[in-house]
């Protein structure tokens, strides 16, 4: 793996994160936990779908690496819900 390839997986994290993050509405954090988010989205999702047999929609190959999105953004999606039930809010 090359330092493209790695940079390429953390845009794609990074992308994956905030919308995931924008979709559900939490607003801690930056950058950093918008690409942490979409790495462990990632993970959740693609478990999800092998686990529940369900088939590959939107993915697409860079030099030679499947990134399969929809599944890391539905991935990022649960576990930015689940982050945003578990953190304490702010006090109004």
């Amino acid at each position: 793996m090359s330092f493209l390839d790695i940079v390429i997986q953390l845009i794609i994290a990074g992308l994956t994160g905030s919308i995931a993050r924008s979709l559900v509405g939490f607003d801690k954090g930056g950058c950093i936990l918008s690409i942490v988010v979409g790495f462990i989205g990632a993970f959740i999702g693609s478990w999800m779908a092998r686990e529940l047999h369900f088939p590959d929609y939107l993915s697409f190959v860079i030099r030679g690496i499947e990134y399969h999105i929809m599944w890391a953004l539905i991935g990022a999606i649960v576990f930015v819900a689940v982050l945003s039930l578990i953190t304490p809010g702010k006090n109004k």
